[in-house]
């Protein structure tokens, strides 16, 4: 189960590092840079896919990431550098998205395995009975005298 939040972490924060690279660096620079990122991230998201298939959730988000990631690098290599550079801001922040709901699918999996271990607490009304079965206290408390 770490390996699915790592993976959508390392998602998530080399998307973010595309969003402010697509801002501060130098058209030429973010061309070459949303080609090796999304290289990574459509590796990362195939193998994420793979794993998970079995779970939706994480099976979807996946791979609407390794597209989004494929069409980056497709876009990095076809368009002009302006256009890249529009191109990889948006990308960038559609699977900071995703990789957003993937962590979200991930903690909701985690947390339903959490509650459902927990054990049950009994009441100070209920005890177990003879027979087996839990009845309501019929001896009434008595005042602590002080």
């Amino acid at each position: 189960m770490r390996i699915r939040y790592f993976s959508f972490l390392s998602l998530g924060i080399a998307a973010a590092f595309l969003v402010v690279v697509s801002q501060a660096f130098a058209v030429v620079d973010i061309a070459n840079l949303a080609l090796a990122v999304g290289i990574g991230m459509l590796a990362v998201s195939l193998g994420v896919a793979y794993g998970y298939r079995r779970h939706l959730p994480s099976l979807a988000s996946a791979a609407v990431i390794a597209v989004i990631s494929a069409w980056m690098i497709v876009a990095s290599q076809v368009f002009g550098l302006v256009t890249v550079q529009n191109l990889t801001f948006a990308e960038a922040l559609g699977i900071v998205g995703m990789s957003l709901i993937g962590l979200t699918a991930h903690e909701l999996t985690t947390e339903r395995v959490v509650h459902s271990l927990a054990p049950h607490r009994r009441t100070e009304v209920e005890y177990p009975g003879a027979n087996g079965e839990y009845q309501a206290s019929s001896r009434p408390r008595e005042p602590i005298a002080g």
